[in-house]
């Protein structure tokens, strides 16, 4: 969708290394999560359909971003360090604090989507923080607890944003989308050379990302038409019913009738599996060699 550059103070500070690698004198340090925000900003103002945005911890914990997605209208399920203050009308807590208090019934088995080795089952909990009193709320803030159910004690928290009418189970897929995302760079890496720049100048880093994503993109949309291609042309083998039949606890198959005649013949099968009412494969042989030619 999109790309931005990180560059480290040790780069934005030198001048000379940036005028070798050909960086526009007007760029500056940004921190990563504030490039998050300048695409998140170019995305919402295309004509995508943007309704969730999910992030990892480093964008979660940032309140910047938070807010910039809460005063857009977007909903969110961000992760955050088990430190995150959780601030609210009725008080502030970290969120380790704030969902040690579940109860067990609180906890919900869910997938949270599939992965290689079948449905991401994890437990979850959730709770829906105070409001305003008085206030009705287009949206309200959630937190959000994922915990291993190999290791119970290994916990995940989030913080989310949501519609009004948004449940828990829509919670927990938008928070497995990441999932998906980090297998869309992997499959990019492998399959396009995402990873794969040795590049000396500014432009040519944005050149080669550019052209990766879209060769990416370009796979992405011919899979997806040859799997609905290969669907539409799939024709439903047509069933017959089986010729089969079981006698005295065993399956046999029936001897094929002669033409003209409508059933089936029975046959006896003999020490060596032959059927005694067929001439043999020699006799029919001899008498093919006593007809006349010609």
């Amino acid at each position: 969708m999109d790309r931005e550059l990180y560059l480290p103070k040790s780069w934005t500070e030198d001048s000379d290394r940036c005028r070798t690698a050909r960086i526009p004198e007007s760029k500056s340090f940004e921190t990563k999560p504030e490039l998050a925000r300048a695409m998140v900003r170019r995305a919402l103002d295309s004509a995508l359909p943007i309704a969730w945005v999910t992030a990892d911890a480093a964008y979660g914990q940032e309140w910047h971003f938070r807010r910039m997605l809460e005063e857009a209208g977007v909903g969110y399920v961000l992760a955050v360090p088990k430190s995150q203050q959780v601030n609210s009308p009725a008080g502030s807590w970290r969120i380790d604090h704030v969902l040690t208090g579940a109860p067990a019934e609180a906890w919900e088995r869910i997938s949270c989507g599939d992965g290689a080795k079948g449905p991401r089952v994890y437990d979850w909990a959730a709770v829906k923080l105070p409001t305003i009193e008085g206030s009705d709320p287009a949206h309200y803030r959630w937190v959000l607890a994922r915990r291993s159910l190999a290791r119970p004690e290994e916990i995940a928290y989030y913080l989310a944003f949501a519609p009004a009418d948004a449940t828990v189970s829509e919670l927990v897929r938008v928070a497995g989308a990441r999932w998906a995302i980090e297998e869309c760079f992997q499959a990019a890496k492998n399959e396009c050379g995402l990873d794969q720049y040795e590049v000396r100048r500014y432009v040519g880093w944005y050149r080669h990302i550019t052209l990766a994503m879209l060769a990416h993109a370009f796979l992405a949309a011919m899979t997806a038409q040859a799997l609905e291609k290969g669907a539409a042309e799939t024709v439903r083998a047509a069933s017959f019913p089986s010729s089969w039949q079981k006698s005295d606890g065993s399956w046999t198959l029936p001897i094929p009738p002669p033409p003209g005649t409508g059933h089936p013949r029975t046959g006896s099968t003999g020490p060596a599996g032959a059927d005694t009412t067929r001439p043999s494969p020699a006799a029919a042989t001899t008498s093919a060699a006593r007809a006349p030619i010609g």
